[in-house]
This record gives C-alpha cells, structure tokens and sequence, in this order.
C-alpha cells in the first residue's frame, strides 16, 4: 500500500453502514460463496462447470470489495466535519462550473446514502482539488482531462446532512 494513502471523512450513519456491509461480507457471504464453490467443484469437470466459475468471479468480488472496505474504514476520519464555510470533504457545494450551474459533495461516494442522486467529486479531482478551500463567492478554474481550461465559480457552500 501506498503512504499517501487519503484520508476519508465518514458520517457516523455511512460508517456504520460501510461495516455493516464489511462485516457481512466477511462472514456469510464469505462462508456462502465458499460453499458454493465447493458444491460446483463436487458436480465435476470444472474446466466446463459454469456455476463453477460463476461462484469463483462472485468471490473475486466479494474480496476486492472487503479490501476496500477494509482500506477506507481503516483511513476513515468520523463525525461531522469542521465548518468554518470552505470548501472541504464533506460540503455540499453549489458552483457554476463552464456556465452550468451544479450541486455536489465533496468527498467520497461511500457517504451518501442508497437512493440520493447527489453527484459526489473527489477532493483530488480536477475540480475538487481545484475549488477545495474556496468560499462562496470565489472564482478558479481547473484543467479538465482533455486539456480545457474550465471557469468554475462557487456560490454555495454547506454542511453536508445525510
């Protein structure tokens, strides 16, 4: 693993969550896959045995997914973000980017909850990095991954509440 590894800002809703959802797959549905793997390997053949190799993909899944869950919760900073009405994981911001305006986090997407269809921008993004520390009121730009140069303005800037 890396030594830059970021740090994570997590509510206390999406971390419980997020190791609810660790400790699942860690335990039954570790202990499930494994017993299914194990019924397809009985069935014979396995160069031919489709649940085989299904239930082998699934697994592949499942750990890549523990890893991860395993590194943010690891990295994960909880509670409510200090507000001082910047820019900064965890705020909701509202900021004319190339003309459109557009609401969004600040963040990682492991905070907000199923269902919400706020769009959420990394702070190492091109335009998280670049507006990260602005207040409302504030003007930059950043180069997006195609070489443009993008005005972003920011008019709003909150407290993230799931």
């Amino acid at each position: 693993m890396s030594n830059d590894t970021q740090v994570t800002w997590l509510t206390q809703e999406a971390h419980d969550r997020l190791t609810a959802e660790l400790a699942q797959l860690s335990g039954p549905a570790r202990k499930e896959i494994a017993d299914r793997i194990e019924a397809a390997r009985e069935e014979g053949d396995l160069k031919e045995n489709g649940g085989y190799h299904a239930a082998k993909d699934e697994q592949g899944k499942i750990e890549a997914r523990i890893r991860q869950l395993t590194e943010l919760l690891k990295h994960a900073t909880v509670g409510e973000a200090d507000f001082d009405g910047t820019v900064e994981p965890g705020t909701v911001v509202t900021a004319v980017i190339a003309g459109d305006e557009s609401t969004f986090l600040v963040g990682n997407r492991e905070i907000v909850a199923e269902g919400s269809d706020l769009t959420v921008y990394s702070p190492v993004s091109p335009v998280g990095a670049a507006i990260v520390g602005l207040r409302a009121g504030e003007k930059t730009s950043y180069t997006a991954p195609n070489g443009k140069e993008i005005a972003v303005e920011v008019t709003k800037v909150e407290r993230y509440e799931p």
